[in-house]
């Protein structure tokens, strides 16, 4: 079920809202939690039914590991031999489904086999709720995170506003709200922002991002060649498409939440006004970095063991962060070459050399926006298709009749408004702390609400839902 579709704004979402309180009025606070955690499961298995027993077996499992872990008090042999097969065990789910077929293709490539593909459709969201419950069995391990109500873990994984595309959550910032007494009364100012914060998120999914979509498959799926400006088109389409989705869905899992009174921390923060790659990363998909950072890096050594090691954790942190997001030789180098800017930032930071901030951000938003391209390429021909186009190797001249399926003037100004948003406008977060209400903002929430709503035409999915 996808936040901007009928469904969920106008059955699932009321729905659950309106019986989750009336649940807890009547004091049946134990069923409350029950029947938000059965309504995510639901919500989970309105794509596919199927996985459902995946997730319960998932979350089944890393509860019992969890739960010894936390009781067994000191750190000994036996106790990081019980969270080395939980982690294990959470890979092993992971690596099958998602990286199962990548591994056979390369093997029979490289050693000339045959061995059959497996084609094993991806589960939604198997790489968010691997990683939160990672996440969770390192912090029991550590004494940070206990959870003895197997209900109360449910939710915690299951909760779905974060369920299918992140944020990546600890237990510790979470379900503390849900015991909260005063989360537990409908609170009209949280409904004010979530609504607010929603609408503005919706806007930016069914508007900005799925028109800036036809563009960018348009020419890295359909046509042969690009001209120069056909693959400049095609590549800040695609640039701005991913922006837009993610920010978008972000800001309607952060409404969404808000509507039952819990806050989610922050995972998008205008990313393309970095200055460097280090600060992207610090903007972009902030809990997938908190992720790698705490349970990677620093266990790796993090910048403790010298120049050169720090330089390979970050490496290995990066080539990580490109596999995580898809089984693909195109992701990896993608991950890669962050992670060789990230070291040549950190390297060209000791000469404390200053360059002018327009410099500065030109840089690292055209390095942003070119490697994107092996993000988005599902195949290395695409990759290379696009890129020929916009470094003019395919001739230097102006066409755009069939890149762009609507009047190019448009798609130009189309470009530049989105450009615009992404690079000087206040983001959700900003307006949010800003917040009161009053009749200007709820006709500004209902105008952008409404006209996403005449949108819904369109076919539609959320990127990050692919990873």
């Amino acid at each position: 079920m996808l936040f901007n579709s009928y469904e969920y704004i106008l059955g699932f979402l009321p729905v659950v809202f309106i019986i989750y309180f009336l649940l807890i009025r009547w004091r049946f606070v134990v069923f409350s939690k029950a029947w938000l955690a059965l309504s995510s499961l639901f919500f989970y298995s309105w794509w596919n039914i199927s996985y459902l027993p995946l997730l319960l077996g998932s979350i089944l499992f890393n509860y019992t590991v969890g739960l010894t872990l936390g009781r067994m008090g000191e750190k000994t042999i036996y106790k990081r031999l019980i969270l080395t097969v939980g982690i294990a065990g959470n890979l092993a789910l992971l690596g099958y489904y998602k990286y199962a077929d990548f591994f056979i293709n390369n093997t029979n490539e490289l050693f000339s086999t045959a061995f059959p593909l497996m084609h094993l459709i991806l589960p939604l969201g198997i790489s968010f709720f691997t990683f939160t419950q990672t996440a969770f069995l390192v912090d029991a391990y550590r004494g940070e995170s206990t959870e003895y109500n197997f209900l109360n873990y449910i939710l915690f994984v299951t909760f779905f506003p974060h369920l299918i595309a992140g944020p990546i959550l600890h237990h510790k910032e979470m379900m503390p709200q849900f015991d909260l007494l005063r989360n537990k009364v409908i609170s009209w100012k949280n409904i004010s922002q979530g609504v607010f914060i929603f609408s503005i998120g919706l806007f930016k999914k069914v508007v900005i991002a799925d028109t800036l979509a036809a563009w960018a498959t348009q020419g890295f799926d359909k046509l042969p060649t690009l001209t120069f400006s056909e693959a400049w088109i095609t590549s800040l389409s695609y640039t701005f498409q991913l922006y837009f989705d993610f920010s978008g869905y972000t800001d309607m899992a952060i409404g969404g939440a808000l509507l039952f009174n819990i806050r989610f921390p922050l995972n998008f923060n205008s990313p393309y006004k970095s200055l460097n790659i280090q600060e992207f990363w610090r903007r972009w998909h902030i809990t997938l970095g908190r992720f790698f950072r705490n349970y990677v890096y620093i266990p790796l050594g993090g910048n403790r063991k010298g120049r050169l090691r720090t330089y390979y954790n970050l490496l290995v942190i990066f080539v990580l962060t490109g596999f995580w997001h898809g089984a693909g030789w195109t992701f990896i180098l993608w991950g890669s070459l962050h992670g060789i800017a990230t070291v040549f930032h950190r390297y060209w930071s000791k000469f404390n050399i200053p360059m002018p901030r327009w410099l500065a951000w030109f840089l690292t938003f055209q390095f942003v926006n070119i490697t994107w391209v092996f993000f988005r390429a599902k195949q290395w021909e695409d990759a290379v298709k696009v890129l020929k186009g916009m470094f003019g190797l395919n001739g230097i001249h102006v066409s755009l009749k069939e890149i762009t399926i609507a009047d190019a003037g448009f798609a130009l100004f189309f470009l530049l408004f989105a450009a615009v948003l992404a690079l000087f406008a206040r983001n959700s977060m900003e307006l949010t702390s800003r917040f009161k209400p009053n009749p200007a903002i709820a006709l500004a929430a209902s105008v952008l609400f409404v006209y996403s709503l005449l949108h819904f035409y369109r076919i539609s999915e959320f990127l990050y839902f692919n990873f």
